[in-house]
């Protein structure tokens, strides 16, 4: 039978460690930033880097009030080193998201008597599609999973070592600095888990409350230093309009069915996804275990608080994979210890899912001529091949296969233009952007014709871009404005005495500044 080799913790963790790290930073920057997360947060660590204002957050010069400012502050960190690009936009992002490999490595030991659980759990979560994906872009959610793990490594080492309980007030108030009231959700969750599994001993350990202070004097003095600079709009716009109003509307008309995040799950978390029915049956059976305790509350808690919110957005459901990769890995190593004969209802899925991937594969390259796709379907393809075949002789070398397959797929995929497939909805940014930035003034605002503002235009070209019906820009032409029109629209217009700076994708860039 296979076997993981044994090692100690410490060697565990760092070759976990070199692993998230090059499948996190491989050709980090090599595509260009999307809307809506990545630009908003680039351009806003644009506005501090220049301004030097690390305290109130500005985008173009305009009050930002959306999120709490750590992103923020660990891009402009991040530019402050390396310059302004893409890749270190996203550097900081990344590199924390990858940390959240070795810590779940961490939980899972705390968790289980055995390494292999913590083992299999870890590398389920390192080849995690949605986790690769999201946790490359600059975005909040990666970095909220690892601040959660700390959370609850925590929490495990603080029954054998109380002062580990401060770092459980350290990791929720590190979420409230990121995405404010997550923090109240998360924490919620973890909160059940210990009333749950040991209160005696959590609950009444002084070093626990002590790092909910810790955690939480430096989010209650920004929010309180916001509040009094910025008074009732503050208010509005960040607890109401950005949190509040999430819970039970569809904002920017972001809504879904009641079964969306479990639409998600299917889409984006294969093949991991046709072992968690039997990891949620084990944690059911065992819940008397602390493991068990854990999964169960936090992931079950989480999914039913996201499908009860009225807004609806994939990247929500993230916090849901650490738990999903523990319930996983332990039915991995269930079938690895116990399981003689395993089910062939998994050696067919994993028939079919060659076919399809293959299938799939041959659709990419007639549509992309992209070969790294190509090769990438191919060893998914045949990845998934032998890991049928192995379910079907009963053998547990499945999961290295299957590991080594995934993870060498992913890099190819990130080595590709594709793992940003958002960008493809819309015009190629950095040309437009820079006809922009050549042939306007600093400061200036620019109308467009597009059907809507791109916070990434406004990044690459360091100017503000906004969107305005033909009625609008009619009237504009008329006073000394910059417009940067598509051609049907310029026609339409039928604009006299303007001058043409430029054009560049179907678009022009007109000054109506008179001599």
């Amino acid at each position: 039978m296979f076997k993981i080799k044994t090692k100690n913790d410490t060697t565990w963790f760092f070759l976990l460690l070199i692993l998230a790290l090059f499948l996190w930073l491989l050709s980090l920057g090599n595509v260009p930033l999307r809307d809506w997360d990545e630009g908003y947060y680039a351009k806003v660590a644009q506005d501090m880097f220049q301004s030097g204002n690390w305290l109130f957050l500005t985008y173009e010069d305009q009050p930002f009030l959306l999120k709490p400012p750590l992103i923020i502050w660990l891009i402009n960190i991040s530019y402050h080193l390396i310059g302004i690009s893409e890749f270190s936009t996203r550097f900081t992002c990344a590199l924390l998201t990858a940390f959240g490999v070795p810590l779940l490595y961490l939980v899972g030991k705390n968790l289980f008597s055995k390494q292999q659980p913590a083992i299999l759990g870890s590398l389920v979560y390192l080849t995690l599609l949605p986790m690769v994906r999201h946790g490359r872009l600059a975005m909040i959610d990666g970095i909220i999973n690892t601040f959660l793990l700390f959370s609850i490594l925590s929490l495990l080492k603080a029954k054998k070592h109380p002062v580990w309980a401060i770092g459980f007030g350290v990791g929720i108030g590190l979420i409230a600095l990121s995405k404010g009231i997550l923090a109240l959700a998360l924490g919620g969750i973890l909160g059940i888990y210990i009333l749950w599994d040991n209160p005696k001993i959590l609950l009444k350990n002084p070093m626990l409350w002590l790092g909910l202070l810790i955690g939480f004097l430096p989010v209650v003095s920004w929010y309180f230093l916001q509040i009094n600079y910025y008074g009732e709009q503050f208010i509005q716009v960040h607890f109401f309009q950005q949190n509040f109003d999430r819970l039970s509307t569809a904002v920017e008309g972001n809504s879904g069915s009641p079964w969306y995040y479990v639409l998600e799950l299917i889409k984006y978390s294969l093949p991991w996804l046709l072992f968690l029915p039997n990891g949620l049956i084990l944690a059911w059976q065992q819940r008397r275990n602390s493991w068990a305790k854990l999964v169960l509350t936090g992931l079950i808690l989480f999914l039913i608080i996201i499908t009860l919110m009225g807004t609806k957005l994939p990247w929500y459901i993230m916090p849901v994979y650490p738990f999903f990769a523990v319930s996983v890995g332990y039915y991995l190593f269930n079938l690895y210890e116990k399981e003689t004969y395993y089910p062939k209802w998994l050696a067919f899925s994993f028939f079919f899912l060659s076919a399809l991937i293959i299938i799939g594969g041959i659709y990419l390259w007639q549509e992309t001529q992209e070969l790294l796709l190509f090769v990438m379907s191919v060893i998914l393809g045949i990845t998934f091949l032998l890991t049928g075949k192995k379910f079907k002789d009963n053998s547990s070398k499945f999961a290295i296969i299957l590991i080594i397959g995934l993870y060498i797929s992913l890099s190819l995929f990130v080595m590709s233009k594709a793992w940003v497939w958002e960008l493809n909805e819309a015009f190629e940014v950095k040309p437009v952007a820079s006809l922009i930035k050549e042939n306007t003034p600093q400061n200036t605002i620019i109308y467009t014709s597009f059907d809507y503002s791109r916070p990434s235009l406004d990044f690459y070209s360091d100017r503000q871009i906004l969107a305005k019906d033909n009625n609008t820009l009619e009237k504009l032409a008329t006073t000394s404005s910059y417009l940067l029109l598509d051609k049907e629209t310029f026609d339409n217009l039928k604009l006299t005495d303007v001058k043409i700076l430029g054009e560049v994708n179907q678009f022009i860039l007109i000054s109506t500044h008179k001599p």
